[in-house]
């Protein structure tokens, strides 16, 4: 027992550490006193273990030596551990000397530190790891106190920041090199400049300083530098060889040039005060143009092109500004545009030329799109005219043919001429054998910039070479025969084969025969709808101003009384032409959403004057339902099943046209008091050439409940009859609604004082019938217009300054002579006016694509031939009272 005590003692002596006499940190003196004051008090539990255990042993041991023994080595230990306790404690005492030391060192440092920021002219904040306010100087507190705001320490620099915004502090902020510095604008007009930088334990310090008077220098600098650049812009403009405006944010004028003036005729004085610029271009002839400018499709409008009075053409274009404001630029192109005329003469004269080339002619530039191509090539491929220009070969000839005529597309590109045969289907969907060529063009560099194509049909041609050879392989066929009686077999196969090609031969021939018949039929319904209606409808507009004379009764009523046999055979012709294009599918629908009041407002005008003049009382009930339907076809349903009832009702009696609202669409109902139709009848009445009872008195075909049935089975609308003999007749048409699309207008036909309107009025007319020009003269001079009429463009110009005169309507006929149609008419007329008058085109083409075209460039169309009452409701409406 006693060995092993010895044995921890002098484990616990070795296991000491040497004094150290260094200079300590206060927290590992602290943690070396805690150390010591722990080993002493185990030292003093294995003293007091130590005498109990001698005490306990002393009367066991026999020999009074060993304890002796025992006693002085327990003492010497005791003595040892005693002085390392002493020397413990001696170094805690000086432990607490130097942490006393360091604590006032520490006082004196943080009052030196507080000292030392206070002295900076700088406000000056400390934040630490969680960005928390630490310190901070009376700068500082000073800035937050302009908001009433008492700082303190804690507060987070994201709530600096937002105290800054909510207490209107901080005016505005800028960020400067990054974001280690930023620049705020103090509610005192003070600048302030924060500069930041991170500590070592991850805190940050923050600098303020005071930038106000550098600001101001900044913006004397900026504003010296913007008075030298407004003065070099100004020369810069004034050397301009355009004549330029700059309009600011405001709309008013800040820079312009000599140029400006003296293409807008104005002059310096009354650019003299900044003028707003709409205000101003109100007192010159050109034409104002601005970024919020809109053409007559609605589209955004940035430049056009004018002619002022002096014959001089400026190209305006107007540019805007992002931070507000605009640019206009006005550029002198009288010569460029005097060349452009040139050019375009010139190339109507190479296309009359091509036109009349039997070969197909084309020209495909960059991109492989066409550029160019005759007449010839677009009706053989089945384009309308000019279409083909800007569309890719691809798209014409299809993906599948496109592939095979790309190698040889490829080597006219690489600067080969090219000339080869290919089998190719037309319009007409038969299989063609062509020769085309291939010449590239080269352009300035050498390089091919694009291709012409030649193309001659060589079908019949290749027809009879193939022809030649077969009769070369029959007679070989023929020697072979006689030479071996082996082949008999097979030669009667052979036969069998060449029947059966005869046959589909035939079938052929017999398809190709029915197609160029129903072409032919085509082309006489298109006859028929312009020739033979041409001379029909001067002969209507004749009677119509006859019949708006003075004149005696007995006249006067032999004139009605042609009028109302031209109104019987052109209903009857337009009824036969009406058929025959329902039959052979030329009348397409052109199907959108409208107020149905458009059309019935209009259809109720016409009816009630008709009704009248046959002694019928006429009544209509509108509705401002939106239907889904070909407005003109619908209007044709109606107007037919009210002619129908104004024919089969007798004098006196009532026609009422009235719509009821149904779940699944709008019903427009026909009710008449007439003679009504026997149930047996109501099956057959839609049929072609049937007629009702009273048909003797009828100068019908019977075909007009044969096109509404027609025109109802296009547009999918169901037509209902109920009739009672005697009583009278309902005729029905079912039709869906609709939803109108963003900026739907149609306008509105009224007839309310409409003789007052058209007098004075200026009216030119272009036709290529001089009997059409007469009587359409004739009848509005009856109505007190001042009419102007001319075969074509050149007759109209030596009648009248096509630029200047006075214009309140343009009546233009869409098919002229020379291959030219009103359109092109138009378009060379109103760019030579200041104003745009309305234009009502005329034709006797009902197509959809026409009447597309029509809409979409804003004209007025009417189909020929003209009913008088209807014309005069036409202008009436289009001709502004205030400007006739």
């Amino acid at each position: 027992m006693d060995k092993a005590v010895k044995e921890q003692l002098t484990s616990d002596q070795c296991n000491e550490e040497p004094h150290n006499q260094e200079q300590l940190t206060p927290e590992q003196l602290r943690a070396r006193v805690e150390e010591l004051e722990a080993e002493n008090g185990r030292l003093c539990r294995i003293r007091d273990a130590l005498i109990e255990r001698v005490e306990a042993s002393s009367g066991l041991r026999a020999e009074p030596y060993a304890a002796f023994e025992h006693s002085v080595t327990l003492a010497e230990q005791v003595r040892e551990r005693t002085e390392a306790l002493n020397a413990a404690l001696h170094d805690l005492k000086y432990s607490n000397q130097a942490l006393k030391q360091a604590n006032e060192e520490a006082a004196t440092a943080h009052q030196r530190l507080i000292d030392a920021i206070e002295s900076i002219s700088d406000a000056f904040a400390l934040f630490d790891a969680d960005r928390k306010l630490v310190l901070f100087n009376n700068r500082f507190r000073e800035i937050w106190a302009l908001c009433g705001v008492n700082i303190q320490r804690g507060i987070t620099i994201e709530r600096c920041l937002e105290l800054g915004l909510e207490r209107n502090l901080i005016v505005e902020t800028q960020v400067w090199q990054g974001e280690d510095a930023n620049i705020y604008r103090l509610c005192d007009g003070r600048w302030l400049q924060m500069s930041s930088r991170e500590t070592g334990d991850g805190g940050m310090v923050a600098l303020y300083t005071d930038i106000t008077e550098l600001k101001a220098s900044e913006a004397a600098q900026r504003e010296q530098a913007l008075a030298v650049k407004s003065r070099l812009l100004q020369s810069t403009v004034d050397n301009l060889s355009q004549g330029v405006a700059l309009i600011n944010a405001e709309g008013r004028v800040e820079i312009w040039n000599d140029l400006f003036l003296e293409l807008t005729l104005l002059n310096a004085e009354q650019l003299a005060d900044s003028p707003r610029f709409e205000q101003l271009m109100s007192a010159s002839d050109v034409t104002l143009l601005t970024p919020r400018s809109r053409d007559e499709a609605d589209n955004p409008l940035t430049e056009l092109t004018q002619e002022l009075r002096d014959g001089r053409v400026i190209e305006i274009r107007t540019h805007p500004l992002s931070a507000g404001g605009y640019v206009n630029t006005y550029t002198d192109i009288t010569d460029h545009s005097r060349y452009a005329e040139t050019l375009r003469e010139s190339e109507r004269w190479i296309r009359v030329i091509t036109d009349h080339v039997p070969a197909l002619i084309a020209y495909i530039g960059e991109g492989m799109r066409y550029q160019f191509t005759n007449k010839v090539y677009d009706e053989w491929y089945g384009w309308p005219r000019g279409s083909l220009i800007g569309e890719t070969m691809s798209r014409v000839h299809g993906e599948v043919q496109y592939e095979r005529l790309e190698p040889y597309v490829k080597r006219a590109m690489e600067g080969e001429s090219v000339t080869f045969e290919i089998e190719e289907a037309n319009a007409l969907g038969e299989n063609r054998y062509l020769l085309k060529a291939y010449v590239p063009n080269l352009g300035a560099d050498g390089k091919p910039v694009g291709f012409f194509v030649m193309i001659r049909d060589i079908t019949e041609r290749r027809r009879t070479s193939l022809a030649l050879q077969q009769a070369y392989e029959n007679l070989e066929q023929r020697v072979r025969e006689r030479t071996s009686e082996l082949t008999e077999v097979n030669q009667q196969l052979r036969l069998e084969i060449g029947e059966r090609k005869t046959i589909e031969s035939r079938l052929r021939d017999a398809k190709q025969e029915a197609e160029r018949a129903n072409l032919s039929k085509t082309k006489f319904l298109a006859a028929v709808s312009h020739d033979l209606l041409q001379p029909l409808n001067a002969a209507r507009l004749f009677t119509g101003a006859l019949l708006e004379q003075p004149m005696p009764e007995r006249i006067a009523g032999l004139i009605g009384s042609v009028s109302n046999s031209l109104e019987d055979v052109e209903r009857l012709l337009s009824t036969l032409v009406d058929i025959s294009k329902l039959d052979a599918g030329v009348i397409k629908p052109d199907v959108s959403a409208f107020h149905i009041n458009e059309l019935l407002e209009n259809i109720a005008s016409e009816y009630t004057h008709i009704a009248q003049s046959e002694g019928l009382s006429f009544h209509a009930v509108n509705s401002k339902a939106v239907v889904h339907s070909d407005p003109a076809l619908l209007g044709r349903i109606l107007r037919n099943l009210l002619s129908n009832a104004v024919r089969y009702t007798g004098a006196g009696g009532n026609i009422l046209l009235g719509c009821r609202r149904r779940r699944e669409g709008l019903e427009i109902q026909v009710c008449d008091t007439g003679s009504g139709i026997p149930s047996d009848q109501l099956a057959t009445i839609f049929q072609e050439f049937k007629r009702g009872n009273n048909a003797g008195q009828d100068k019908g075909l019977g075909l007009g409940l044969a096109i509404v049935d027609k025109i109802a089975s296009m547009l999918g609308h169901r037509i209902d009859v109920r009739s009672t003999p005697g009583r009278g007749s309902i005729f029905s048409v079912l039709i869906p609604y609709g939803e109108l699309a963003p900026q739907h207008t149609v306008p509105q036909l009224k007839v309310n004082d409409f003789g007052d309107r058209l007098q004075g009025a200026s009216v030119w007319m272009i036709d290529n019938d001089q009997s059409i020009c007469d009587g359409m003269s004739t009848l509005l001079e009856g109505w007190g217009c001042e009419i102007v009429t001319a075969l074509s463009l050149e007759q109209l110009r030596e009648k009248v300054a096509v630029g200047s005169a006075r214009l309140d309507l343009l009546i233009v006929d869409y098919h002229l002579d020379d291959g030219v149609n009103g359109v092109d008419l138009v378009r060379e007329i109103m760019p030579q006016r200041p104003d745009e008058p309305p234009v009502l085109m005329i034709t006797a083409n009902y197509s959809n694509e026409l009447k597309q075209e029509m809409r979409s460039l804003g004209y007025h169309l009417m189909h020929k031939p003209i009913r008088p009452l209807k014309l005069k409701t036409m202008l009436s409406h289009l001709i502004d009272p205030q400007t006739a």
